[in-house]
């Protein structure tokens, strides 16, 4: 005879959405904020990653979480709360890199890191470096404003209207600083090359 397995429904065996986690996490629940963590801090690691030095990721990243409790009541209910979590990580690590002045290459982590032996082509990857020294030159100079803005929606593929809600801001007022910003970010490109 075999053993009888004990059937759970459908919903007990689901994870619990974001707004429900939240709700948990506003009212103290440290496992509701271990499941968010586990959901997103690689998102909003990627998402820092881009703005402060690299020692400094961690610290930010964590940073976003620990402000959740006091936080969590502020989130408007949606499904997700990616795009929202990561306008806070956007906020702290661009505080965070006012406050220590400190600046890292952006687009450093896309160069080639590993080649093949008997592919590599010291002349490609040379100029491929100078290309993106370029690129964090151009960055460098945008506003904090437009590189949010930028990062956002150009980098982390989040949408206008999430990245409004995310820095709360108007959607009208992210698309004016992404124009601006890609405006920007051409004119110093050709202008440093």
């Amino acid at each position: 005879m075999f053993p009888t397995k004990t059937v759970q429904p459908a919903e007990a065996t689901q994870s619990p959405g974001d707004a429900e986690l939240l709700r948990g996490v506003a009212s103290g629940d440290l496992e509701a904020l271990g499941r968010l963590y586990d959901r997103y801090s690689r998102d909003l690691w990627r998402v820092v990653r881009r703005s402060v030095h690299e020692a400094d990721v961690d610290d930010v990243v964590h940073g976003v979480f620990l402000a959740l409790p006091r936080i969590a009541n502020s989130y408007d209910g949606r499904a997700s709360c990616r795009s929202w979590l990561c306008g806070i990580a956007v906020h702290l690590a661009l505080r965070h890199r006012r406050g220590r002045g400190r600046f890292r290459r952006m687009l450093g982590a896309f160069a080639p890191t590993v080649s093949e032996p008997w592919t590599r082509d010291p002349e490609r990857e040379a100029a491929s470096q100078e290309e993106l020294s370029r690129l964090q030159r151009a960055l460098d100079r945008l506003s904090d404003k437009k590189r949010a803005v930028f990062e956002l929606v150009e980098l982390e593929g989040v949408s206008t209207e999430e990245a409004a809600r995310a820095l709360d801001i108007p959607a009208a007022t992210v698309r004016t600083r992404l124009f601006h910003a890609r405006r920007e970010l051409c004119a110093a490109m050709r202008w440093d090359g």
